[in-house]
């Protein structure tokens, strides 16, 4: 019998066939999120025993292999410790007894198995990232049986090194976020082929950002230095490989990783990981380089300074040139910043044609050999809406609008460029309107959407994340990293499992579901305000609205305390981080932000009530303040000291400078001693409100359909029509309902349309759709077409537009005669990516709502 591999591609999806004179059998290992599980924790037939009766099995690597494998292997002994207790031996030289053996195509022991045709070259020749592990039977002389773990490259090998540790235990999260390790005193490795695949975006990482004073701070308590050194970033690095990630924005307020310590590049090169620099700091530098020596180096101008820049650019790349460093090119401004208030094209065409020739002159190959990247940020795709082009080979970085919005996506012409797109997002911000540093405020379904669009119109070269000071971002860092090895896994159908698959991995299977649970309402709930936003007049106090979102966190908090007091002490402090601290903190904001609205109303009605409300507003803001000591000094026995400090409360511009927490104001008064189609609305108190999933009748394009996506934005769900891609003529969404008695005799109706805050990424001059009833009159709505940044629209439309994540538009529409009291209201999208989430018919009767009132009420009626 043997093994023939018959299809390989980048899902993770092999087929295999044991072929014999009497029958062929199809094995196959298939996977949404990862290579099959092939560890077992009891004993089966055919499985190769790696922990078991006292010892585990030691690791044969070929000394000669590159450093990074060695060090992941170093990790995978320590892995096995943490596991069963025992740390397996790293074998120098081949023996007579059964083993691991880790090697990449260049090691001498996977060239002699391939050789002997114990492995499939085919299967990791000219592959990217990708790792097989497999069990062998006389791998090498005098040994019986081995498990073999093999890569195409280096990282390959190191991706399968960890992805062995994740499955017998050892979450990615271990350190990070304090996963516990279940100990285990057997082990086995199931026979058959395990891959991942490859990735689908070739460069994933993070950004390391805003990282003062929280990360800068925890690294000055835990490192004792004043920036992030090598020690720093060699656990950032392990982090990013165990979770298959392979790219890096180092952090750059106040730290220089070039600058402050040279063994910062050479951990990260030895490591695995590919460093770049952020959007404004261009040719391998670090902006505090330049900061640092302002007075020697003089002004960040090229126009004026063209000189001093050249050497400043040279430096770095002299410095980088034998790495896999990707090399931002252009130039912004000194700092976060615009180069200047005009669009200088021609200026900023001969930056990037003079960094190209140093990149040439440095690294003596042409410049086209050297990884380089484009940000269009901020004001810089202005230079790109105004002709300018770079060279092919360089990736074109495309950015969201700071709030998980994509702002410009490749048209269909321009997505086979060789230097491929990419894609900066942010789930951290310091900006306007407000920063948003505190919490994870990003709703799974919200990155999920955006990433799919980005992916689905090609943008697959680099994704880098905003993470701020990494913590406590710690699931939407793993969601964008899954996504980025894999987009087409993950589906409007079946997303919502990764949450769970994180919450049981860090918790366990029995505490998975209700784990995964918090964890998508706290990010939905957040994902309506971030709690720098968020105030006494966000919510309409008269409706009930302040009171049934506070309620709504104090629920959650109460499930999530249930929980954490049902989970064995070694899961605490994990829970902690990842659920309980930001669940409370919210729950206490949104307590402290009610209480102040009640006081402000009740004094204004002289009601001394307003006293009990003022204790209240105080009584929360002390408790802020006591989760936080909690996070920092107590929690995991106080290893995340300084992790939790940053300001949250007293904003009212974005870089308010306000030296730490405000109470809010308060005032007193003295006193004496909570299926598809069918749906038909009924009308009540003069308006109608209707979620979006409640249609009457959809309509789809052929290879369409409409997709409902749950718990997106403020309400019960959005739909929108997928794929992105795909023609939107003749979709349709139709409303059927009877109106409230308030519309007798009205001959028009205001119809309020609330959308997601798409941005005008196909078209600039904006995205439409119609609204209409039946028999009436219909109105085209471009929703978006004022949705930048150009200087009218900035601060006065579109920051507090994004900010709050919808866009309401309001038409007026003719009531056509209706001979049963019914009216069938239809919506058009005429853009793709239209996301609809609320419609309501205000007859006379609706009151402004952050909700856009409770739902009117239904039935369905097939």
């Amino acid at each position: 019998m043997k093994l023939v591999i018959t299809k390989v591609n980048n899902k993770g999806y092999i087929r295999m066939k044991k072929l014999c004179s009497t029958f062929a059998l199809l094995l196959f290992c298939l996977t949404t999120y990862a290579a099959d599980q092939f560890v077992t924790f009891r004993k089966a037939d055919g499985a190769f025993q790696i922990i078991g009766s006292g010892k585990v099995v030691n690791i044969l690597l070929d000394e000669k292999d590159q450093k990074g494998i060695r060090i992941a292997v170093n990790n995978l002994i320590e892995d096995f410790n943490r596991v069963c207790g025992m740390k397996p031996q790293l074998l120098k030289n081949t023996s007579s007894e059964n083993c691991i053996i880790v090697g990449s195509l260049e090691s001498t022991y996977i060239k002699q198995l391939i050789k002997a045709k114990k492995l499939d070259k085919k299967q990791l020749e000219n592959k990217n990232e990708k790792f097989i592990i497999t069990t062998v039977n006389n791998p090498l002389q005098g040994v019986e049986k081995a498990v073999v773990i093999a890569g195409s490259d280096r990282r390959g090998t190191i991706y399968g090194v960890y992805e062995l540790a994740e499955q017998m235990g050892v979450s990615p999260w271990y350190w990070w976020m304090d996963v516990p390790v279940v100990k285990q005193t057997e082990a086995y490795v199931m026979p058959g082929v395990y891959t991942d695949g490859e990735p689908a975006v070739k460069y994933r990482g993070i950004f390391l950002n805003d990282e003062a004073p929280c990360l800068t701070g925890w690294v000055k308590q835990h490192y004792g230095t004043d920036f992030g050194g090598h020690r720093f970033y060699s656990d950032v690095f392990e982090l990013i490989l165990r979770l298959k990630g392979n790219f890096l924005w180092p952090a750059m307020w106040s730290w220089a990783f070039y600058g402050d310590d040279p063994l910062n590049s050479k951990t990260a090169d030895e490591m695995g990981v590919v460093i770049s620099t952020s959007h404004h700091e261009p040719m391998a530098r670090n902006h505090q380089e330049w900061t640092r020596k302002r007075n020697e180096h003089g002004a960040w101008n090229y126009a004026t300074n063209k000189k001093v820049l050249d050497q400043f650019f040279q430096e770095g790349i002299e410095r980088m040139k034998n790495t896999e460093d990707v090399v931002t090119i252009g130039m912004r401004g000194d700092g976060d910043a615009a180069m200047s208030d005009a669009t200088n094209v021609k200026l900023l065409e001969t930056v990037v044609e003079n960094q190209r020739k140093i990149i040439q002159n440095v690294t003596g190959k042409p410049a086209k050999e050297t990884p380089q990247v484009w940000a269009l940020y901020k004001e810089v795709l202005d230079y790109y809406d105004k002709g300018m082009r770079v060279p092919d080979d360089v990736i074109m970085l495309l950015c969201d609008d700071n709030w998980g919005n994509v702002c410009r996506l490749p048209a269909e012409k321009e997505r086979n460029r060789p230097g491929g797109w990419g894609l900066y997002y942010h789930v951290d911000y310091v900006g306007a309107p407000r920063n948003t540093k505190w919490l994870n405020v990003t709703p799974i379904q919200g990155m999920w959407e955006q990433l799919h669009l980005a992916y689905e119109y090609g943008v697959e070269k680099l994704w880098v994340l905003n993470v701020g000071d990494l913590k406590p971002m710690e699931y939407p860092i793993t969601l964008f990293l899954d996504m980025a090895w894999n987009p087409d896994a993950y589906t409007a159908e079946n997303f919502m499992k990764h949450p769970r698959k994180f919450c049981a991995q860090a918790f366990g299977e029995e505490q998975a579901d209700e784990a995964a649970r918090i964890l998508n309402l706290y990010s939905k709930y957040n994902g309506r305000v971030t709690p720098e936003m968020l105030d006494a007049k966000t919510y309409n106090l008269e409706t009930g609205e302040w009171k049934q979102v506070a309620d709504d966190y104090t629920r959650l908090e109460a499930e999530a305390l249930r929980q954490y007091m049902s989970l064995a002490s070694e899961y605490r402090d994990a829970y902690k981080q990842l659920l309980l601290f930001p669940v409370q903190a919210m729950s206490n904001l949104y307590e402290m932000y009610y209480a102040q609205a009640m006081n402000h109303k009740l004094y204004a009605e002289n009601n001394p009530m307003a006293n009990h409300w003022a204790n209240q507003v105080e009584k929360c803001f002390a408790r802020d303040k006591a989760l936080s000591y909690d996070y920092n000094n107590v929690m995991a026995d106080g290893k995340w000291k300084n992790m939790m400090i940053q300001k949250h409360i007293g904003y009212t511009i974005w870089n308010d400078n306000f030296p730490a927490d405000k109470l809010p104001e308060v005032f007193r008064i003295a006193e004496p001693e909570k299926a598809v189609g069918g749906y038909v609305f009924t009308g009540k108190d003069g308006y109608v409100a209707m979620e979006a999933e409640h249609f009457f009748e959809n309509k789809a394009p052929q290879g369409t359909e409409w997709k409902i996506i749950p718990d997106m934005g403020r309400f019960l769900s959005a739909v929108t029509l997928m794929p992105y891609t795909s023609p939107v003529n003749g979709a349709s969404l139709s409303y059927k309902m009877t109106l409230p008695l308030e519309a007798k005799g009205m001959k028009t109706v205001k119809v309020i349309v609330v959308v997601k805050s798409t941005l005008a990424f196909q078209d600039v001059k904006g995205h439409k759709y119609t609204v209409g009833f039946r028999g009436g009159n219909e109105e085209t709505v471009n929703f978006n077409h004022n949705l930048n940044e150009l200087p009218e629209n900035v601060y006065s439309v579109f920051y507090p537009t994004v900010a709050r994540r919808v866009i309401e538009k309001e038409v007026t529409l003719e009531l056509p005669v209706s001979e049963d009291g019914t009216y069938i209201l239809d919506f058009k999208p005429l853009n793709p990516a239209v996301v609809l989430e609320k419609i309501v018919i205000d007859c006379g009767g609706y009151k402004k709502s952050y909700l856009y009132m409770n739902e009117s009420s239904c039935e369905r009626r097939q």
